[in-house]
């Protein structure tokens, strides 16, 4: 999905505050009319005019870092499933391999 311009986005606010009503301006600007309720309650709550850029998400797995650097540096040959007893965690193997790439950690068993 990509996000409307912020040109679009300041326009329909101007719509919305020049007193249109939300399914008028979605009407009007060809979008729909969460959209629009939506870039309300960001300017509203956040002042925020523009679109996000980037996405900030904080991996599952960040919370356990502690424990999984403890962890290999008591034993450096745990495998990942292991390692996700040990840390008596729902994460999948998958999520971990990657944190352990994150946190630049090997693992020396394959199995």
């Amino acid at each position: 999905m990509k996000a409307y311009s912020k040109e679009m986005r300041r326009d329909v606010l101007a719509a919305c505050q020049a007193g249109e009503s939300t399914r008028d301006v979605a009407l009007k600007f060809r979008c729909s009319q969460s959209w629009v309720r939506r870039v309300k309650q960001e300017f509203r709550e956040q002042g925020k005019t523009a679109p996000c850029t980037t996405r900030r998400r904080t991996p599952k797995w960040l919370v356990h870092k502690p424990q999984i650097e403890e962890l290999l540096a008591q034993q450096s040959d745990l495998t990942l499933k292991e390692l996700k007893d040990a840390l008596g965690t729902d994460l999948g193997l998958s999520t971990l391999c990657k944190a352990l790439k994150q946190l630049k950690l090997t693992l020396k068993k394959k199995s």
